[in-house]
């Protein structure tokens, strides 16, 4: 039992060490925005998609960009636009003459990291292609069946102030995310800090001297570290009861799903991970409640209209339930 737990100790150290290194690399790109790369290194440790929101020009895309540098896999960009249609996001079939066979012709979705820019710009029908490919990690078109690589990330972002052309995302597929990371403007200081940097060496420069430093190899080894972490039973109910009251809450008419409450787990695992240990504390469900529920939970108008926002809700919420000790 002991051999176990330095086992797991060494492992968890070993993520964090390489982490670190990730965290370095970053930071000679991007200035400040920690706890955007902290929810973005969570996410990749559990295998969900992440929305980033926020307006023009606080390095949304770049990030995502960032990301993909520093995992050595393949990566593509898709520009969702209104005339954007389902076959050019997961491909479509092309008739082959000399065989006299139709082939299919993968879509820009068929790469290991994809990013979707402002994944509101397209109308329902391009953005309810997404729903298997997020959820299952596949592709069904003309009876066939076509699989994603290891892994399989897919960083979408959107600008909640100009809605002007824009199509709300269904609920189905918020509910495939699992954050939503709300970015905000650079403090002051941070924003010197990026003219500096930016004045010697454009961004395109900066990126091209990002090292790859995580491996899908790599990359499925720490995953497997933190499915290990241990969570205990009384903060799997607690987890279940912030979940659960969003149901039952009556300023929401929409609760959080099932989904939610795995999605918290794995989150809480993972930032216990990035914190160094092997084990759950109710600090790391409360950290991660707002970002795995947020979109998840739909306010009744009368208290949209009060000016509620779903983050003071679920702090509410937060507050109502006893922490377990």
């Amino acid at each position: 039992m002991e051999d176990q737990f330095f086992e797991e100790s060494n492992a968890v150290s070993e993520l964090n060490a390489k982490l670190g290194e990730i965290r370095e690399e970053v930071a000679s790109v991007i200035v400040g925005q920690q706890h955007v790369i902290n929810l973005l290194l969570t996410g990749i440790l559990c295998d969900g998609h992440l929305l980033l929101e926020g307006v023009p020009g606080v390095a949304k895309t770049l990030a995502a960009k960032l990301l993909a540098r520093i995992i050595d896999v393949d990566f593509s960009r898709l520009q969702f636009t209104p005339d954007l249609m389902p076959g050019d996001v997961i491909g479509t079939s092309v008739f082959n003459p000399k065989e006299g066979t139709f082939d299919f012709k993968a879509g820009p979705i068929f790469s290991n990291i994809v990013l979707i820019d402002e994944i509101n710009r397209a109308p329902a029908k391009t953005q309810a292609a997404l729903f298997e490919v997020m959820e299952e990690r596949q592709v069904t078109t003309d009876g066939h069946t076509h699989f994603m690589g290891y892994p399989f990330l897919v960083l979408a972002t959107q600008n909640p102030i100009e809605q002007e052309g824009t199509y709300r995302l269904p609920e189905a597929q918020l509910d495939r995310f699992l954050f939503k990371i709300e970015i905000s403007y650079p403090a002051l200081q941070e924003e010197i800090s990026i003219l500096n940097m930016q004045q010697g060496k454009t961004q395109n420069e900066l990126l091209k001297d990002v090292k790859k430093l995580l491996s899908p190899q790599e990359l499925a080894h720490f995953r497997q570290v933190v499915q290990d972490i241990k969570v205990e039973h009384k903060l799997i109910e607690y987890i279940a009861t912030i979940v659960h009251d969003t149901r039952n809450n009556p300023a929401l008419y929409l609760g959080a799903s099932t989904r939610a409450s795995l999605a918290l787990l794995k989150a809480a695992k993972a930032t216990a991970a990035l914190r160094g240990r092997n084990f759950v504390i109710p600090e790391d469900i409360v950290e991660m409640a707002p970002h795995v529920l947020r979109h998840r939970i739909m306010l009744t108008p009368e208290k949209e209209m009060e000016g509620l926002r779903p983050d003071d809700l679920i702090a509410n919420i937060l507050k109502s339930i006893e922490v377990p000790r």
